[in-house]
């Protein structure tokens, strides 16, 4: 055995599956780590090196992985408060607050939610595509505040990441917007995708499903949860997630959010009130998470509450104290 490797062995639990899946069902590794760790020489299937991942074993029949140390990320650790919602063997539920950017990246080397979470999960993280990383398989803005899931296994990585892609995930946020919305609940549908005018935004764009690939399918349900003065607080539940959906979709029914410095603009009447209250973000909150634990199977479901800044925004408007 190799420094730092862990091998994993047992028996093929039924025939006719492709090797990948079957391993996979039974490792808690991915079918991509299976296949990679196949291509790597790390698999044997009844004593003999296997490489193929369609091939189709019997049941019973004995096999070894060599899963080798993950790598070391190439982020840093950081030492950064997290706000923790939840969290057990496979994944992590994090409350972002405002401000803390996710993933790093050009302007942001560091400083972020990743970083926190490197740190937070030392020792942890079992190697998300053979790296020590945590998985990140969706995120908020910046300036967004609210829930994010994270995976800490590449099995959680893999069965969270279908959840998001077949749209199956519940999510549901608090926004305030300019103005009242009419009707006062509805869907909002649209694709999005990069404008063209400013490739820092994004827009409503024709659908790739009807021709040329443009843009994603996306779809938004809201409702009003209070009339406020000049303005409303809704929740929008997303049937899609696609990048500033929320933003683009209200701003398309002429409500941008509150506080939004690139889809809308602050009315006049309540800039005076956002600049007394150093409020300086949109107004926007990831409320609710749903989702089936990739490793129990059980349904979980996870609640914020409305941030200060947010609450008191809303108060500051004639809406209630929670």
């Amino acid at each position: 055995m190799g420094a730092g490797e862990t091998i994993i062995e047992g028996v093929v639990p039924a025939g006719g599956l492709r090797l990948d899946r079957a391993l996979a069902d039974v490792s808690g590794l991915s079918r991509e780590r299976i296949k990679a760790l196949l291509d790597e020489g790390r698999v044997a299937l009844g004593g003999k090196p296997a490489a193929q991942a369609s091939l189709k074993a019997a049941a019973g029949t004995p096999f070894t992985i060599r899963v080798p140390e993950a790598a070391p990320a190439t982020a840093a650790a950081q030492d950064i408060p997290l706000v923790v919602v939840y969290e057990d063997a496979h994944l992590i539920v994090v409350d972002k607050p405002a401000g803390l950017v996710v993933h790093p990246a050009a302007g942001n080397p560091d400083g972020t939610l990743v970083n926190a979470l490197l740190h937070h999960c030392r020792g942890q993280l079992s190697g998300i595509g053979g790296v020590a990383r945590p998985g990140i398989v969706h995120r908020i803005d910046k300036d967004t505040s609210g829930l994010l899931v994270v995976a800490k296994t590449d099995a959680a990585h893999e069965g969270l990441a279908r959840q998001f892609a077949d749209h199956s995930i519940h999510r549901a946020y608090q926004a305030v917007t300019s103005g009242v919305p009419v009707p006062a609940a509805g869907t909002v549908r649209g694709a999005i995708g990069r404008s063209e005018r400013d490739r820092k935004k994004m827009a409503l764009v024709a659908d790739g499903r009807n021709g040329p690939t443009r843009g994603k399918h996306a779809v938004t349900h809201y409702r009003t949860l209070e009339v406020l003065q000049g303005a409303a607080l809704i929740e929008c539940r997303l049937e899609t997630g696609r990048t500033h959906q929320v933003r683009v979709h209200l701003a398309s029914i002429g409500h941008a959010l509150l506080g939004d410095p690139v889809y809308g603009r602050t009315p006049s009447s309540l800039k005076p009130l956002l600049a007394r209250l150093g409020f300086c973000r949109q107004a926007l909150h990831a409320a609710e998470l749903g989702f089936i634990h990739p490793a129990s199977g059980e349904l979980v479901h996870f609640a914020s509450k409305t941030p200060v800044d947010l609450r008191t925004l809303v108060v500051e408007l004639g809406g209630r104290d929670g």
